[in-house]
C-alpha cells in the first residue's frame, strides 16, 4: 500500500469519527438539553462539520492527483 493509500484511508476513518460525532449530537439534542448545553452541541456541530469538510476537500485532492 502505498503513503498516499494510506494517507486516504486515515482521512477515510477521520470522516468516520467525525459522521459518528455528529450522529452523537444529534442524539444529544433530543435529550432536552439546557440551553447552554444546546449552544455548545451548535458550536460542536459547526466545527466538525467544518473539519469533514476540509477531510473531503483533502480527499478530493488526493484522489484526483496522478500517482
Amino acid at each position: 500500500m502505498s503513503s498516499k493509500e494510506l494517507i486516504i484511508e486515515k482521512l477515510l476513518e477521520q470522516r468516520d469519527i467525525n459522521l459518528n460525532t455528529l450522529k452523537h449530537l444529534e442524539f444529544e439534542l433530543v435529550m432536552d438539553p439546557t440551553e447552554k448545553e444546546i449552544e455548545k452541541i451548535n458550536i460542536l456541530q459547526k466545527n466538525t462539520i467544518e473539519e469533514l469538510k476540509k477531510i473531503e476537500q483533502e480527499i478530493a485532492f488526493l484522489t484526483s492527483k496522478k500517482s
